[in-house]
């Protein structure tokens, strides 16, 4: 964080100082929302939420140290200083904000980053993260912090020495990602693709565009547009590009038709699924690079990351190095383990954290490119958790997702509900009847919970012990934490 007093703090919020005494010029070390996390310094920002209201630890987080806490109301008796706003969830974007600019009046190269797209978003964070730390200090969110809470955090971790932020900007509604970027407007803005994510919330995929070229509109003076030329919604966001445009996709053709142009040709995959190709710039440059990470999906989110990089002035070859170097992105997206507990022993990939039919395809192709080309294949079980806000095609587009999973070649399927939840059970009963209506496998299961699964691995895993499952899934549905059971201590 750029240093700020309690006073400063008050006054970029327009915040009124209660109970201050002379604590208005103590320093603000670290700003948090977790009263757990606080430290001696920090700002704690009490944010009312549909079970825990963080004004219930004012008090609390005085006596551990905090040098004030922002609150939307004066909690009489805590011994603390209180910064009160009528909103404290819009008070931390305008102290992010203030941050930012903060950082921008140094004069040294600072440079944001914002991400958006309905799929790929927090693994082309992770792959931007690794490239850019190799140029300079790099701040970037933790798991999937994209939304008015998250980025504003991670735009407060930007401190006089960093060089780079890389913001994940998400969205459920319109009007979302265009508060995002007055809080952190990006230097560079990066449109990744537009599906079908939260179809149910914004009503049509035109709705969805108008969401996310928010990005573009919200862009910093003389900023550059970086665009997925393969996804005609992103591809027509150029138009309200004010500055250079840069594009990627998989056509290599393009590469000689566009000036600022990054291709993937000649794709391949090896055992473990691991994307192979060969990175086409418009320059005429070439360069051949295996990523660390699996899923041919991920190709797309690689060429993204590197356009960024490459535009800031990192090399193919660098490029090549860094991202075959990557081996850990945020949890539960596509992270293979082996599970051994007891009598089970089997292959794990988990790309639990969150579903919609694109990434539900791109998980079913990476199970299925899983040793593809051994003679000896492994048994494949494909554990599907329902999606949601998907609109009015919700049950044709779970009933895809099974058919797909069957003629993909899938072993056994077995699709999870949400225990109580009778909508995500019927849900995921829609998935096993999608794979019933297709001839090619005799394994179709429907369950309610996360237990009826595991008990059906075991059963499986007992047959076959060259087991592979796939867990994906709305986070609803709790196959992440069927996940962390499964590779707990390991």
């Amino acid at each position: 964080m750029m240093p700020m007093t309690v006073s400063q703090v008050a006054q970029a919020v327009s915040g009124a100082m209660v109970h201050c005494a002379d604590a208005g010029e103590r320093t603000v070390t670290n700003v948090v929302t977790d009263s757990r996390q606080v430290t001696d310094g920090s700002l704690f920002v009490a944010i009312a939420g549909e079970h825990v209201d963080g004004h219930d630890f004012v008090a609390q987080v005085g006596e551990h140290g905090a040098a004030a806490a922002l609150v939307d109301h004066e909690i009489e008796d805590a011994p603390i200083t209180q910064i009160v706003v009528p909103n404290t969830v819009e008070a931390l974007g305008a102290l992010a904000a203030q941050n930012l600019r903060l950082r921008k009046q140094t004069n040294e190269p600072f440079t944001i980053v914002g991400i958006t797209g309905s799929v790929g978003k927090t693994t082309t964070k992770d792959l931007l993260k690794n490239l850019l730390a190799v140029m300079g200090p790099t701040v970037a969110p933790i798991g999937s912090f994209n939304n008015e809470i998250g980025l504003p955090l991670t735009a407060l971790e930007v401190e006089a020495g960093t060089r780079f932020l890389v913001a994940e900007m998400g969205a459920n509604h319109v009007g979302e990602i265009a508060s995002l970027t007055k809080i952190a407007p990006p230097d560079i803005a990066v449109v990744l693709k537009v599906g079908v994510a939260h179809l149910g919330e914004f009503g049509s995929v035109e709705r969805i565009a108008q969401a996310k070229s928010e990005i573009v509109l919200g862009e910093a003076a003389n900023a550059t547009t970086v665009l997925n030329a393969d996804d005609e919604h992103v591809a027509a966001m150029s138009q309200l590009a004010q500055g250079n445009v840069f594009w990627f996709g998989i056509d290599k053709a393009q590469a000689h038709d566009i000036d600022g142009y990054i291709a993937a040709d000649n794709i391949t995959l090896d055992d473990l699924g691991r994307p192979t190709f060969t990175l086409v710039s418009s320059q005429g440059m070439e360069q051949r690079l295996t990523l660390g990470i699996s899923g041919k999906h991920n190709v797309m989110n690689a060429l993204a990351a590197a356009s960024v990089a490459n535009l800031l002035g990192m090399s193919l070859e660098q490029i090549a190095q860094v991202l075959g170097d990557v081996r850990a992105i945020s949890p539960h997206r596509m992270a293979v383990s082996t599970v051994s507990n007891g009598k089970e022993h089997f292959t794990l990939i988990d790309d639990s954290f969150n579903a919609n039919p694109d990434s539900m395809k791109a998980g079913i192709n990476g199970l299925m490119a899983w040793h593809a080309q051994e003679e000896r294949q492994p048994f494949r079980v494909a554990v599907l958790g329902a999606m949601l806000e998907l609109g009015p095609d919700e049950r044709a587009l779970h009933e895809s997702v099974g058919a797909y999973a069957v003629q993909s070649g899938v072993d056994a399927l077995i699709a999870v509900g949400g225990g109580t939840d009778e909508t995500l059970n019927a849900l995921a009963r829609d998935i096993a009847v999608g794979a019933d209506g297709v001839a090619g496998t005799d394994i179709v299961r429907a369950v309610s919970t996360i237990d009826e699964a595991d008990a059906l691995i075991r059963e499986l895993n007992a047959e076959h012990p060259d087991l592979l499952v796939l867990l994906k899934g709305s986070h609803a549905s709790g196959l992440s934490a069927l996940a962390s059971r499964w590779t707990a201590g390991q």
